[in-house]
């Protein structure tokens, strides 16, 4: 659940959200944020539903296993992966974090970079 932590973290960040936000985009309590956040409770499928659902390039395989659809993946733009749409948040979003780099690591250890 570490790591999925982790690439809850990223979605706060990259969308410039406190875990308040955050929790009010996806419909849940704060208190299930914190829970899940701080590793007492594990996310529920319906948590990772409404996330899937308020984000629309974030799909669950990637929430749960870090898995990337390649069909989502152009390497002209990589800057909209992962990133949700914006046009609901209040955020003032003049700190925004843009990628710049995605390095995808294949079983057979082989690799694909895709710049922005």
């Amino acid at each position: 659940m570490e790591n999925f932590n982790k690439r809850l973290l990223y979605i706060l960040e990259s969308n410039d959200l406190s875990a308040s936000q955050f929790a009010k985009k996806i419909g849940v309590q704060r208190s299930s944020v914190s829970h899940v956040l701080s590793g007492r409770n594990k996310p529920s499928l319906d948590f990772l539903i409404k996330i899937s659902d308020s984000f629309e390039n974030i799909s669950i395989d990637w929430l749960v296993k870090g898995i990337l659809n390649n069909d989502s993946i152009h390497s002209n733009n990589v800057s909209s992966l992962l990133k949700s749409d914006r046009s609901e948040s209040p955020v003032n979003h003049k700190s925004k974090k843009n990628i710049k780099e995605i390095i995808l690591f294949y079983e057979d250890n082989s690799f694909k970079v895709f710049q922005n």
